[in-house]
């Protein structure tokens, strides 16, 4: 009887739209509950988040692991306001995300009704497209149109506003059968003009100090492939922004690593910098050239010229004059390989070896730079050490996910990417504290076999504790690492650097993390001995079991960040 009752309605008719478009899992909190009802009758899971802010980075997760739009589903009010801070992400980060947001009723608009709100002025901000549906009959358009949004030209997410009555109302009968799965991304690939493309190839060719830096746009393209054989083709050093990190082997002799601000003493950066700064060609691919990527957008040279491949024309010369390469990154690396064909690439070839020794010598002064740190036996524990007994685990098939902040910098700055196309999952859209878990759970559930591991802080940490439950009931297991340091680390240094001193919000109160864990059901062990973090990181990944490793870290340690140069020379 209760399943009769649902048949025909709207609710209904979305969630098959939802099926056609290859859903198989919303984000939710059981509501608009309709709507999950309806999904859940067909198959559809609902993994039930504690937080709709939460419940959005999840869906966000899950879309950059699996190429396929994360859905995130929440009631009108308050739960829909807290789906714009992982939507900002998400726009910043080019990332496709549908919500299913339930409205108030139709006839109870802009009376006060319960938890009315502008909903469609609150996400203009955030997405890049919000519709409210009042009409039954064009639901298939609407799904169809976010989903097309979500997934067309730049990525991004998109909100779909419900009223209530109508999820309840009969479905009017339906027209011609569509089929379309448009739930896949990016949807469209386009590319620039053969004649832009030939310019281009003519310029690399030619150049005598080019250099590739790769952003995230590599990864949201699944570009990587074409890279590789670029950079192998006509002899290009590559270096990646903070989210295109694992868009090359940085195994490759002629790959340099992250750079952006990454670039302190005892980083690559800090000797691999001089490559970029010596640049006559600086070749931009899927980067929006922002403040961090750039190191203050003081790193590409003004001698240089520029060429930049992004999807979204808006960006490409945003901060940098450049030939404009508008179109897919895969699409357009693949034909820009196919120009460089007919060029002369002798001097490319003459080149390529003096330029592999000397980015090998880069990252051997990298090594024993960052030696002492790397291989400490010391307590309270260095991040760097950490980050050594987990690189050997990056051979296998394993996703790494970090929480925003020092979390980030120590994955992207100490960790060596194996191959090409390894995806390295970090807010770095907006840079968030808190994504990293769910994050994490939200990759866990796009590839229940593959292992994953999060780096979060204690700070980031508590904004997502409750997401623990989460985690046990929806049996996500995960292997998290809590770098426990007591404080709010970057705020406390760049706070000392600014000012010479810091707020009292820096320091916490002692939280053991692994009673938390306990209390949620998950195993958890905490680590005062680094010779203890390899056994735990085994049990963690090769158990397929959740685990919280709770290590106690170094207050002091920190990123070697350019904002720190000067401090980090003196001491």
């Amino acid at each position: 009887m209760k399943e009769t009752s649902m048949m025909g309605t709207v609710a209904d008719r979305i969630a098959e739209a939802l099926g056609r478009h290859g859903v198989e899992m919303i984000f939710a909190q059981s509501l608009p509950s309709a709507l999950i009802l309806a999904a859940e009758a067909r198959g559809i899971r609902q993994i039930a988040y504690r937080q709709e802010n939460m419940g959005g980075a999840m869906a966000d997760g899950y879309a950059r692991s699996s190429g396929k739009v994360g859905v995130v589903a929440a009631q009108n009010g308050p739960a829909a306001t807290l789906l714009v801070p992982p939507f900002a992400e998400c726009l910043k980060a080019s990332i496709p995300v549908v919500a299913m947001v339930q409205d108030v009723e139709r006839d109870q608009t802009d009376r006060n009704a319960f938890q009315d709100f502008d909903q469609i002025a609150l996400f203009q901000s955030c997405t890049k497209w919000v519709r409210r549906v009042t009409v039954a009959e064009r639901v298939d358009d609407y799904v169809d149109a976010a989903f097309t949004a979500a997934t067309s030209g730049r990525p991004g997410p998109v909100a779909l506003l419900l009223p209530a009555d109508l999820l309840r109302s009969p479905a009017p009968v339906a027209g011609a059968p569509r089929i379309s799965n448009l739930g896949r991304w990016p949807l469209d690939r386009t590319r620039p003009s053969d004649h832009d493309l030939q310019t281009a190839a003519e310029r690399i060719a030619n150049a005598r100090s080019p250099v590739v830096l790769a952003g995230g746009g590599i990864h949201c393209a699944g570009a990587a492939e074409e890279l590789a054989r670029l950079q192998d083709e006509a002899g290009l050093p590559i270096f990646t922004t903070n989210m295109g990190k694992g868009a090359v082997s940085e195994f490759h002799p002629l790959s340099a690593g992250v750079l952006g601000s990454l670039v302190g003493p005892r980083s690559l950066g800090f000797y691999s910098h001089e490559l970029m700064s010596e640049a006559d060609l600086v070749v931009l691919i899927g980067t929006r050239t922002n403040q961090n990527g750039t190191d203050n957008w003081r790193q590409i040279p003004a001698k240089a010229s520029v060429i930049h491949i992004d999807i979204d024309p808006t960006e490409v010369g945003r901060n940098y004059e450049a030939l404009r390469l508008v179109g897919d990154a895969r699409e357009t690396l693949a034909a820009l390989r196919q120009s460089l064909e007919s060029c002369d690439l002798a001097l490319r070839r003459n080149l390529r070896a003096p330029l592999e020794e000397r980015t090998a010598s880069f990252w051997r002064h990298f090594d024993e730079a960052r030696h002492t740190q790397y291989a400490s036996v010391d307590s309270p524990i260095r991040p760097e050490r950490v980050m050594a007994e987990l690189q050997p685990w990056l051979q296998r098939d394993i996703a790494i996910v970090a929480d925003a902040s020092y979390s980030s910098m120590w994955i992207l700055g100490q960790l060596r990417a194996p191959r090409a196309g390894m995806r390295f999952i970090t807010p770095r859209g907006l840079a968030g504290l808190g994504w990293g878990f769910p994050l994490a759970l939200g990759a866990k559930a796009a590839e229940p076999k593959r292992p994953v591991v999060a780096v979060v802080g204690d700070g980031g940490f508590a904004h997502s504790w409750a997401e623990l439950e989460t985690m046990m009931r929806m049996r996500l297991p995960v292997t998290i690492i809590v770098l426990n340091n007591g404080i709010l680390g970057f705020q406390r240094d760049a706070e000392t650097v600014k000012f010479g001193q810091y707020t009292s919000a820096c320091h916490f109160a002692e939280v053991d993390h692994a009673a938390l864990a306990k209390a949620c059901g998950c195993p958890s062990i905490r680590i005062n001995d680094p010779a203890a973090l390899a056994a735990a990181l085994k049990r963690g990944i090769e158990g397929n079991e959740p685990l919280l490793i709770e290590v106690m870290t170094d207050p002091e340690a920190h990123p070697p960040l350019s904002l720190f140069a000067e401090m980090d020379r003196a001491a």
